[in-house]
């Protein structure tokens, strides 16, 4: 039986080279996105087994993963790092009087992501593999070049650059406070690259009932794969009506930040796809269990951000997922993922498969070593 011996937490600050904007911005509820806080968690055993695992928060909620991470961490000291589900319990405990969301479990995620980096790479296996895999490769789309901040012409250049290098599909940006000005925009982009490429649409929230009413009429005639967070995260009952309402499929689910919430969002039948996030809702092994979930209600899935994890847990997803494409993560790892054919596709390293890079080191502004 091995044990934990240590745990390396650091801080670390990932700019970003264009400041993003998405429908928040442009309703003035939040300020554009400049940065990523990223929380990493490096977990070392007696025997030498290494394990990697990482969370990240936008525009506020780094310092406080951070810090809550480091007040819990002491707990998997002395642990078997194969009882996966037992510390996921204990560290959610120690830190019990801030709740079970949010950011108390989001520093937790870090760590039980890298408690199933060690085990898959201590049974010699891509993640993905030693869940049960059911493809070698997943459906991906891209959603790093549609965002608001950017002129239409810029948008369709790099959507169809990106499919012509090996995306499966694009997803755009809107909640423009002008609907027509999201009818537009979606509208040049379908024509730019015509009926065969799949596109999503993501109102980030911004929404009310009667405008997500008018705007999902609007969007059945793109042919849409889904309309994304068309109302507030939490409202369950008004995406349901719209899941009902429209051919086009709902998607929710990237801001819940337990599985409790998922679980509520689909006994209402609030989502068509479901996108939970493993470092939002506590690490994997809550992303099981809202997989689970949404599989025995035969939903379909698509993880949100951070594709270095989201690859594997969709690759065992029973039915055909998507995952998300972005390309902002990438400087913070020594490798890359190979996209082709419209699918990201697994690799053969072991665990997640990633290193950290000299880059994440400089960028690094916090760290702490538990013994």
């Amino acid at each position: 039986m091995d044990r934990v011996s240590s745990v390396r937490l650091s801080s670390v600050t990932l700019p970003l080279n264009t400041p993003i904007s998405d429908a928040k911005v442009l309703t003035g509820r939040q300020r554009p996105m400049t940065e990523v806080a990223m929380l990493f968690a490096e977990i070392t055993t007696e025997s030498g087994h290494e394990g990697i695992g990482f969370g990240y928060s936008k525009r506020a909620g780094g310092p406080g993963q951070f810090a809550h991470a480091r007040e819990i961490a002491p707990a998997l000291i002395g642990e078997d790092p194969s009882d996966t589900a037992r510390i996921w319990e204990k560290l959610v405990w120690a830190g019990a009087s801030v709740g079970r969301s949010g950011l108390s479990v989001q520093a937790i995620a870090a760590m039980d992501i890298a408690l199933w980096d060690l085990k898959a790479k201590r049974a010699g296996l891509p993640l993905a593999k030693l869940l049960g895999a059911h493809r070698d490769a997943v459906r991906c789309y891209n959603t790093s070049g549609g965002f608001l901040h950017a002129p239409i012409e810029e948008v369709e250049e790099k959507a169809e650059a990106l499919v012509a290098g090996g995306i499966g599909g694009i997803k755009l940006k809107v909640g423009h406070p002008d609907g027509a000005v999201d009818l537009h925009r979606v509208s040049r982009v379908r024509e730019r690259l015509g009926d065969g490429v799949p596109i999503m649409v993501d109102a980030n929230q911004q929404w009310d009932r009667p405008t997500a009413r008018r705007m999902c009429r609007a969007f059945e005639e793109f042919g849409l794969v889904w309309i994304e967070e068309p109302l507030d995260a939490y409202d369950f009952e008004g995406h349901a009506a719209l899941a009902q309402a429209f051919d086009t499929p709902i998607a929710t689910g990237e801001m819940l930040a337990s599985a409790g919430e998922h679980d509520a969002l689909i006994e209402r039948g609030g989502a068509d796809v479901v996108q939970p996030d493993a470092p939002r809702i506590g690490g994997i092994t809550q992303f099981l269990k809202v997989a689970a979930q949404a599989d025995r209600r035969h939903l379909q899935l698509a993880p949100h951000f951070a594709m270095e994890i989201h690859v594997h847990l969709a690759a065992a997803y029973p039915r055909e997922p998507w995952v998300e494409h972005f390309d902002w993560l990438e400087p913070l790892f020594n490798e890359r993922l190979e996209i082709s054919g419209g699918r990201m596709h697994l690799s053969a390293r072991p665990g997640l498969g990633v290193t950290l890079s000299d880059q994440a080191r400089a960028w690094t502004a916090e760290e702490a070593e538990i013994r």
